[in-house]
């Protein structure tokens, strides 16, 4: 059953994989801002997934985060999400993000619960 409070967290270190240079948001090997925010979305989504009736998933919707440090090859990056407010189906989430050195990054989410088959049909 969803409940304020759910939470989870996401790790990953960086690597070629996720760097600005790579994914195109810039031209340096650090971390990427689009990769923070998937990690972000990732925790959320785990947050809630197991609350979840049969059958569905939750779909982002909005992110309103700041990125402001910037993380070295190597590093371990964690997110965490925490569910603060649930309205129907939309679900808003405290997001974090922090390295060994501390916050990178910091926000909110949101994200709708969806019948994952009535989802997918609407794409055609």
């Amino acid at each position: 059953m969803l409940e304020i409070g759910l939470s989870a967290e996401s790790a990953t270190v960086v690597t070629d994989t996720n760097t600005a240079l790579t994914l195109g948001s810039g031209d340096m090997n650090v971390f990427a801002t689009p990769a923070m925010v998937a990690l972000m979305e990732n925790a959320a989504m785990r947050a809630v997934a197991a609350a979840l009736p049969e059958g569905s998933t939750t779909v982002g919707t909005a992110m309103q985060t700041s990125h402001t440090k910037a993380s070295k090859m190597g590093a371990k990056i964690t997110a965490s999400a925490r569910l603060t407010e649930i309205d129907g189906r939309r679900l808003c989430f405290e997001v974090k993000a922090w390295d060994e050195a501390g916050t990178i990054g910091e926000g909110t989410h949101t994200r709708f619960v969806v019948d994952r088959e009535r989802f997918l049909a609407k794409l055609g």
